[in-house]
């Protein structure tokens, strides 16, 4: 599913009124700090920025549903299906700061079950990750989503990604990596299953 970002001339009334009061605040900001909005270097800068967020936050009119919907029948034996290395990039909720990773996104359908086609898993991701997140929020939905559409044995998802708000504020402490995990079914409960899975995933 492609997102198209609405021109602001072609939006109803409402939304106008909301952008018109968006870029006022942006420009308010800028003069606050005491810069020119109205100078050549800014005076398209709030249209870019909201440009920009909308791009990165367009996860919210899509659904994972939609991506999960169309399944293939193949013969196989209901061993796991993974894609590894996923690269995204999200939001911070908490400072609308960008942070940028890689995800392993797993699932074991049952025996003899359609399954999904190979690029859903990562459309799945950025659904969510095209939201105001924080990871380990993320890092759940992504199995929820599986685990409500696939109805497999089990899922799984780690990330691992470096955040803005650590690296470029507070404790800047570039290169750090947080990761998390979300495993269900089969891969939560039996550890042998989840050692096969790390196992595959490296």
């Amino acid at each position: 599913m492609t997102t198209t970002i609405t021109p602001v001339s072609d939006a109803p009334a409402a939304r106008r009124k909301t952008v018109q009061a968006y870029r006022q605040g942006l420009r308010s900001w800028l003069i606050g700090r005491g810069l020119d909005p109205d100078s050549p270097a800014l005076v398209d800068t709030p249209d870019r920025v909201l440009r920009a967020l909308e791009e990165m936050t367009a996860g919210y009119d899509e659904d994972p549903a939609a991506h999960l919907a169309r399944v293939f029948p193949v013969d196989h034996d209901g061993g796991p299906i993974m894609v590894t290395g996923v690269p995204f990039t999200s939001l911070c909720e908490h400072h609308m700061l960008p942070f940028t990773g890689h995800a392993d996104i797993a699932y074991q359908p049952r025996p003899g079950e359609p399954v999904a086609g190979l690029s859903k898993l990562p459309r799945v991701l950025d659904v969510y990750a095209r939201r105001l997140q924080t990871q380990e929020q993320l890092t759940r939905q992504v199995t929820a989503a599986l685990d409500t559409h696939l109805q497999p044995v089990g899922s799984a998802c780690v990330i691992r990604s470096e955040h803005g708000c650590l690296a470029h504020r507070g404790a800047r402490k570039p290169g750090s990596v947080m990761v998390t995990a979300s495993y269900t079914g089969t891969f939560r409960d039996d550890p042998e299953a989840r050692a096969e899975l790390h196992r595959l995933m490296t």
